[in-house]
């Protein structure tokens, strides 16, 4: 899935992998492994990843957390919602204005037991994406695992994976100094254009910041736990998760950047509580 060139291969003793190659210069691969370091903090399910080489090339590898043989099977979100929501096109991945938060919960309300416990950890991750700026939360970035076993079939929410379009992971070295000299750090992350729509009138999705500034009032019972925790967290074991990319991964102004982006995400998500 998707247009980035990737491959599975098995890992001996630890299960099946998924190398991704990052596109021209881009710093997908320290995004990919940064924004699950940073799940890690917060207490957030997601799948495993590494920094990893292949044939001398750098990229990134993450650990599968679905299998036929296991008995795991991984809906996707644009599945589920191609049978819930009347009209909508699976295929559509961009501008999918019926990818909305009222239709995904309409999907956990339908599909799951107990669709609170799954809204509360969705909640989760949209906060999560407002934290890193994950702006690719697509329909086919988020989905359903369905557990087969003694012909008995139970249902969860997938953990949180695929996100490489985050922390300014595609901007030159160049572009993150205009936008330092220029103050312009905030317009970068409010501008950004998320995967999740508000309305279906809408013609754009709006940032992942914005989509929880919005949902904290509209669904403050799902919301609401998660913001709380970011009210309490110790914002420098955030930043420090930087630390964890090796110099010759990324550029002293990408990591600089980052750390930014992180910062400034976390104080806007805590502004919400003055």
């Amino acid at each position: 899935m998707g247009s980035k060139r990737k491959f599975w291969y098995n890992k001996p003793t630890a299960g099946k992998w998924l190398f991704k190659f990052p596109r021209g210069s881009s710093g997908e691969h320290w995004a990919e492994k940064t924004a699950a370091e940073v799940a890690t903090v917060l207490g957030i399910g997601h799948a495993i990843v590494e920094l990893a080489v292949f044939k001398g090339r750098r990229g990134s590898t993450t650990k599968s957390f679905a299998g036929v043989d296991a008995g795991q099977i991984l809906i996707h979100g644009n599945q589920l919602l191609e049978l819930e929501v009347q009209g909508y096109d699976p295929s559509k991945t961009f501008h999918q204005s019926s990818h909305t938060l009222k239709n995904i919960w309409r999907v956990f309300d339908t599909v799951l037991q107990n669709s609170e416990d799954a809204k509360h950890r969705f909640a989760d991750y949209l906060v999560f994406d407002a934290i890193i700026g994950n702006t690719d939360r697509h329909h086919e970035n988020w989905g359903l695992l369905f557990h087969v076993a003694e012909n008995k079939v139970s249902v969860d929410l997938a953990p949180t994976y695929d996100h490489a379009s985050s922390l300014g992971r595609e901007l030159s070295d160049s572009k993150r100094e205009r936008i330092f000299a220029n103050d312009q750090l905030s317009a970068y992350v409010e501008r950004a254009r998320g995967a999740i729509y508000w309305s279906e009138s809408d013609s754009r999705g709006i940032s992942p910041l914005e989509l929880v500034r919005r949902s904290v009032d509209a669904y403050p019972e799902w919301f609401g736990p998660a913001l709380q925790r970011i009210k309490k967290l110790d914002t420098e074991s955030i930043l420090n998760v930087s630390k964890q990319i090796p110099d010759e991964w990324i550029s002293a102004l990408g990591r600089d950047f980052m750390v930014r982006q992180l910062d400034y995400s976390i104080s806007k998500l805590q502004e919400l509580f003055e």
